[in-house]
């Protein structure tokens, strides 16, 4: 039987095939472990510090008024966060380009050379642009999705990934 090629409703013909973009790659999942247990760290520091500096009871005051937080004081807190991230995970980010949920799961964060980046690069280039980014009242939260939505590329870099010039990988 002979296929007709004029046939506009056809299914198209041309092969596609998945392509390797390099075995090494960390799966999303693995991605995910790592981003969870980092957070959960994060948490446990942060928490505290933030119920003894005061911001939930500032919080549970500004919601009694109708009101929010001061942005100074989110601020405040954000870079206070920030400062708590880069105290927890300096160490193995600096020695191995690893979170600890990274070095958990066994994945690391590599140059598209594979080489890996220094801390500078790391810090400022990687997690300080998508830390500031959410700080934007609105619209933080809608930009922290898309960066972490870009992870169902085909070459699975988020836009952190991108900006920094980096990608995550299995380590060996």
């Amino acid at each position: 039987m002979q296929q007709d090629n004029d046939n506009p409703y056809q299914s198209p013909q041309a092969v596609v095939e998945d392509v390797a973009i390099g075995d090494d790659l960390a799966g999303r999942g693995e991605r995910l472990g790592a981003a969870i247990i980092d957070t959960l760290i994060l948490l446990a520091v942060l928490m505290p510090l933030m119920y003894a500096g005061g911001y939930f009871s500032q919080a549970m005051e500004a919601a009694a008024r109708g009101q929010q937080v001061s942005i100074v004081s989110q601020l405040m807190w954000i870079v206070i966060g920030f400062a708590v991230f880069v105290a927890i995970q300096f160490v193995p980010l600096n020695a191995s380009a690893q979170t600890w949920g990274k070095r958990l799961v066994g994945v690391r964060i590599a140059n598209l050379d594979g080489s890996q980046p220094g801390i500078g690069q790391l810090l400022g280039k990687r997690y300080l642009p998508v830390q500031l980014v959410t700080a934007i009242p609105l619209i933080g939260n809608v930009l922290a999705v898309i960066n972490v939505l870009f992870i169902f590329r085909s070459d699975r870099r988020c836009v952190h990934d991108l900006i920094a010039g980096t990608r995550v990988v299995k380590a060996r």
